[in-house]
């Protein structure tokens, strides 16, 4: 067996539910009550892993998440900031109809291409795919195989996955779907990175996976 990472997007919260943007810590609302579910459930699901090492996005909506899992098998959670959100700069707690209105222009570019371009004041996709590959290089440092279990955001994974599949990042919208509590699993072989599924949500119940999520 080689590496094997697993991407877990965070629980739900009340912007997933209603497709505002938010990333900075100070924005950052926290799991709604079917979130704190979704992190149960994904506990109890996953908790027979034999986990090396789990690293989480400092933001409160990840930690909490994972924080079932780290209680039930004993294992610390490593926090890293270059698994945080994007940053939305002056979009932090818009939502994409109020951005449209207000900032109309530089929002059709970003749309078109955010991998060059950013929101007033944020991250451009490339800005991401920088600071959240650092973060995979530690990985593979310090583990040559076993589970390693990434605690994340819908845009930061999906960035991590375009350059594990060789994807312009400005496609990262338009190639995967990922929606809150959704985990990927992506195996690091000699021959390259064998995907062996993204955006399972299987852990969840029927009432779970039927939520809104954005």
């Amino acid at each position: 067996m080689g590496l094997r990472l697993y991407f877990l997007r965070h629980g739900q919260t009340a912007y997933s539910k209603t497709g505002g943007y938010c990333g900075k810590i100070e924005n950052d609302p926290g799991l709604t009550p079917e979130g704190y579910e979704m992190a149960q459930a994904f506990a109890d699901s996953y908790a027979h892993v034999s986990w090396k090492a789990i690293y989480v996005s400092p933001l409160y909506r990840t930690r909490e998440t994972i924080r079932p899992l780290c209680e039930k098998i004993g294992v610390s959670m490593q926090l890293r900031e270059g698994l945080q959100e994007i940053g939305y700069g002056q979009w932090e707690g818009m939502h994409p109809k109020d951005i449209d209105r207000d900032y109309h222009d530089l929002y059709v570019k970003w749309l078109t291409d955010p991998a060059w371009n950013a929101p007033p004041d944020g991250e451009r996709g490339i800005d991401i795919a920088r600071r959240s590959s650092q973060v995979l290089e530690e990985i593979q440092g310090n583990h040559n195989n076993g589970n390693i279990l990434i605690v994340s955001h819908k845009a930061t994974i999906r960035i991590m996955l375009c350059g594990l599949l060789g994807i312009d990042i400005k496609y990262y919208r338009d190639r995967f779907l990922m929606s809150v509590a959704a985990v990927s699993l992506v195996e690091l072989t000699a021959s390259g990175p064998l995907f062996h599924f993204i955006g399972d949500r299987s852990h969840l119940n029927s009432y779970l996976r039927a939520l809104p999520s954005t």
